[in-house]
């Protein structure tokens, strides 16, 4: 895997891991964080390439203590990043976190850790919040095909009836390209007629709102107002939906 990695030229390489499926037994567990370190000691051994970056994967289902015991275990093979897969697979947001707490407290500052696989604009607000430096999902994407739009007052489903005549944007202080372009009611049309086009739009707003968010989370965390700015998300949430 780590060979086929190198050849492809990959920026970030990542070793085996097995994610199970929630909820998990304590015992399966423990024995697939074991299996997923000893691939990642065998794949940090295999690497020949030194102008890559190699993550380890941290396992441990939603256990709290196999969490950070992986997370030990990985930083002391030594790895480029550590990425914590497993997680937002069916679990509460709190069973989540927990366990998301007690690997990072355990891994170094100074290497870069990522969450895979997360998410929300809420995951992505809390994840920062309890140390995550990067993220990967398909929400963006795959919701804007299931014609769902992310917005600064929550989600919209852009096929509801109420949209039907609603001139207005999608979201009135975003700045992409389809929010000065294209009303409400003219997406629901193009997602209703099945239109290539509105799948193409409603992913371009998605792309552009992540894209925002994440560019005000690193200022944020850069000028010290990380709390100011999720205080400020949620606030503004609810002010719109009162």
């Amino acid at each position: 895997m780590i060979e086929v990695q190198e050849s492809l030229g990959a920026d970030v390489a990542m070793t085996l891991d097995e994610c199970l499926r929630y909820p998990a037994a304590e015992d399966a567990a423990e024995a697939a964080l074991l299996r997923t370190t000893q691939w990642a000691r065998r794949s940090r051994d295999a690497r020949r390439r030194s102008d890559q970056l190699l993550f380890g994967i941290v396992q441990g289902a939603h256990y709290p203590d196999l969490r950070a015991r992986a997370a030990v275990s990985l930083v002391e093979i030594g790895f480029d990043g550590y990425a914590l897969g497993g997680l937002s697979v069916g679990e509460d947001k709190e069973v989540m976190r927990a366990a998301l707490d007690a690997a990072v407290a355990e891994l170094p500052e100074s290497a870069p850790r990522y969450l895979m696989g997360v998410g929300t604009p809420e995951d992505l607000i809390e994840g920062v919040a309890h140390g995550v430096d990067l993220f990967d999902c398909v929400m963006p994407t795959r919701h804007g095909r299931t014609g769902w739009l992310f917005t600064s007052f929550g989600r919209v489903l852009i096929k509801n009836a109420q949209y039907a005549r609603d001139e207005s944007p999608v979201d009135p202080i975003c700045s992409c390209l389809v929010c000065r372009s294209y009303s409400r009611a003219y997406l629901r049309h193009l997602f209703l007629a099945k239109e290539m086009l509105g799948i193409r739009l409603n992913t371009l707003h998605n792309l552009h709102y992540f894209a925002t968010l994440m560019t005000g989370l690193r200022d944020a965390v850069r000028q010290g107002r990380l709390a100011e700015f999720r205080a400020q998300f949620y606030a503004y949430r609810e002010t719109c939906q009162t």
